[in-house]
């Protein structure tokens, strides 16, 4: 199967090339890197203005090939890689074309060059993939950037404790097999929201609380067909950056979120905690159908 790798020319954002390489070079997979140009709408007999626009549109496809080309025998040149340029009137729509066609695995995309370092931004593209796309989406932090022949060292599964996430735990093992990584599931909660409110005892609430994830996770985690020892965490805090923050995190490692049951079972669909959890993620985000 392929990566496909957003490559947003005449940008300096680079951050979903490195993200693509390294989940290349760790699954063995080739990175197909796509740019998105202007398509001109379709006429039975194009006018001038149409045949120049056109030629602009091939010749910005020409350059945005050549540029990531570079890029790539800069960031990975260990890694197989093809660039094309796709010419579509939507970027959302456009990846997701290609990435049918060539019958890929995932669609990688970057941050951008706003927001904070570190740290997840969704674009409007982004959220449109991650609301629609029929396959995996990958989410590099702003300003990502990964090590010469770096590759994932853990795949943590963000376990909901709902009737969807084995299902999701299940896909996680998958991929930390992929790619030879350490399993992990993780619970996060945020005390006064999914947390139960005290009353009383809030420690003794709070403890509860955490026991209970625990129970789940466990139970979960023994209904995975796995060889290799499953790591497992808790994080609760007073919001959802504390919640993450309250577990250890690696810096090549990928948080793996599911889908809303709220949207169709074959496409991505992201619900509020898990668009709350990418937001705040220190890692590499994920999103599975």
């Amino acid at each position: 199967m392929t990566i496909i790798a957003a490559f947003p020319y005449g940008k300096k954002d680079r951050s979903a090339l490195h993200l693509a390489g390294l989940l290349a070079r760790s699954s063995g997979e080739p990175v197909r890197i796509v740019s998105i140009v202007p398509e001109q709408a379709k006429s039975m007999i194009p006018n001038g203005s149409e045949l120049q626009f056109a030629a602009w549109s091939k010749e910005r496809g020409r350059r945005a090939i050549a540029e990531a080309e570079h890029a790539a025998a800069e960031i990975c040149p260990d890694v197989s890689t093809t660039a094309v340029a796709v010419a579509h009137r939507s970027r959302a729509k456009g990846l997701i074309a290609e990435a049918e066609r060539s019958a890929a695995s995932m669609i990688v995309l970057g941050s951008g060059t706003e927001g904070t370092r570190g740290r997840i931004r969704v674009s409007a593209t982004s959220d449109r993939l991650l609301h629609s796309a029929p396959l995996p989406v990958a989410l590099a932090p702003r300003g990502f950037t990964a090590e010469a022949g770096a590759q994932i060292e853990r795949v943590t599964c963000s376990f909901r404790g709902d009737r969807g996430s084995e299902a999701v735990l299940a896909k996680t093992a998958e991929i930390s097999q992929s790619v030879d990584a350490r399993l992990r599931v993780a619970t996060f909660g945020v005390a006064g929201r999914t947390v139960q409110p005290a009353s009383l005892d809030a420690e003794s609430r709070r403890r509860e609380y955490v026991d209970h994830l625990r129970k789940l996770q466990s139970a979960a985690v023994d209904g995975v067909d796995e060889e290799r020892r499953v790591e497992e965490a808790v994080g609760i805090g007073k919001d959802w950056k504390g919640a993450l923050g309250a577990v250890d995190w690696h810096g090549a490692e990928i948080l793996v979120i599911g889908s809303s049951s709220e949207g169709r079972r074959s496409r991505v669909f992201l619900g509020s905690n898990a668009a709350r959890i990418i937001r705040h993620s220190p890692v590499l985000v994920l999103v599975v159908p």
